[in-house]
């Protein structure tokens, strides 16, 4: 059961066994459960000790020891860290020495950083960066995550919130004292202000979820017909055989995927299904989920036999998406072929390194040093927050404004965490680490 007035620790280091093991402690017990386990009584704060850890005249370990004084901590609490052997032994005998004080449980899953949240030491789009940099496996991942942790989206939502804040607080005021009529240029001034919030929301929402496909990784499907070489082109761009390469058609029924660092992009290539017609169930079903992939991918990479005088047609429901269309076989056309796309050869590698430079160059387009949405709750929240500020332009009445500006102001609250959000509080610790 969570409860804030408990002291809660975790082991904050990896499982298994290290050199080092970082135990975390926080809460009002932390310097009773100092002093109770080292011949530390009069710890200074954000200074490390070196002493020996002991309970009822049982040596547990030597550690290292540090402390950090509320409010100055990650959590705002007090905070002990406990850098002990990192056997398991050793860490259990801490552990259950720990659980042998009153209030002192074991966290819960992301506990430290709810903490942290609810004592404001920092919002909820940057705890949010905080899981995301923890499970960065990308360079430009690692970026992005940094950035959201450092309150780039913070400071952009909170400003919009604090315009809308002061505009409200006067359309209250109003409200409050009808006797006194809203100067003309004072309604023209939030009227502006509004639409100009909207366009920049707008502006933000329209950014084809850059910020989705980096966290999530960038989806590139391979299409075409059976044989011309598909499966050969993913064993080509990965440099290891991920696919089965056959002459048979339809060798490839079921998507195959692998999971690529392209420049710092995390990218997840897919094999899929030759693209014909078949009445074959099963490799019916495999082009069904061929088509289906492709309608999800960021990037279609469409295969193409360059021996052969027909060219395959990509299906209707594809036509607006990102394409590179790619001319296989190059190393069996003896007359130059001038179709638009790449000229490659899957078997002997002659063009991928060109094809890779224009996916690399795609990939680098979506990169933004800006502020980007990483997750669909903020999207949800901040066209709610629109739909409110469209709402109150047309509102005739003022009452009628202020509520519409009232709706908007917690749409962003509710990204941020500015207004009251236990239950959205459960559903996003719950993804975090224990120990964080």
């Amino acid at each position: 059961m969570y409860d804030q007035n408990d002291t809660i620790y975790a082991l904050a280091s990896g499982l298994g066994v290290a050199g080092v093991a970082v135990i975390r402690i926080s809460g009002a017990e932390c310097l009773t459960i100092l002093k109770k386990l080292t011949t530390i009584k009069k710890p200074e704060p954000n200074r490390a000790y070196y002493a020996t850890l002991s309970l009822d005249g049982t040596i547990l370990d030597k550690a290292l020891v540090l402390y950090f004084h509320t409010p100055h901590s990650f959590t705002g609490e007090d905070i002990l860290e406990l850098q002990v052997h990192g056997g398991r032994g050793v860490v259990q005998a801490v552990c259950n020495a720990l659980s042998s004080f009153k209030h002192c449980r074991p966290a819960e899953r992301g506990e430290f950083s709810r903490r942290a949240v609810i004592n404001g030491k920092m919002d909820l789009t940057e705890a949010e960066g905080l899981l995301d940099l923890i499970h960065a496996e990308t360079e430009q991942q690692r970026r992005q995550a940094f950035a959201q942790m450092d309150g780039n989206l913070s400071k952009l939502y909170e400003s919009w919130r604090e315009k809308l804040v002061h505009h409200l607080a006067y359309a209250e005021a109003f409200i409050d004292f009808p006797e006194e009529d809203i100067p003309h240029e004072k309604e023209q001034e939030i009227n502006s202000d509004i639409q100009a919030l909207i366009d920049q929301i707008q502006a933000h929402l329209n950014d084809e979820r850059r910020g989705e496909r980096l966290r999530e990784g960038f989806q590139i499907a391979i299409l075409g017909a059976p044989n011309v070489g598909k499966s050969s082109l993913i064993n080509a761009l990965t440099h290891k055989e991920v696919a089965i390469v056959s002459q048979i058609a339809g060798t490839t029924r079921d998507i195959v995927e692998a999971h690529l660092d392209v420049d710092g992009f995390p990218v997840i290539l897919a094999d899929t299904a030759g693209l014909r017609e078949s009445a074959e169930q099963i490799e019916a079903e495999g082009i069904r989920r061929a088509v289906k992939k492709a309608e999800q991918a960021d990037l279609i990479l469409f295969v193409q036999d360059a021996t052969l005088p027909k060219v395959q047609k990509l299906p209707k429901v594809l036509l607006e998406k990102r394409v590179i269309t790619i001319w296989n076989k190059k190393d069996l056309v003896k007359r130059k072929k001038t179709q638009q796309g790449h000229y490659i050869s899957a078997k002997t590698g002659a063009g991928v390194t060109a094809l890779w430079d224009e996916i690399k160059q795609i990939l680098h387009d979506f990169a933004s040093n800006g502020a980007v949405i990483t997750r669909e709750r903020y999207r949800v929240a901040l066209n709610e927050c629109v739909a409110s500020l469209q709402s109150a332009m047309k509102a005739g009445a003022l009452e009628l404004k202020t509520e519409d500006l009232r709706m908007a102001t917690r749409a962003l609250g509710r990204i941020t965490g500015r207004i009251e959000v236990d239950e959205l509080l459960d559903v996003i610790f719950r993804d975090f680490c224990i120990g964080k």
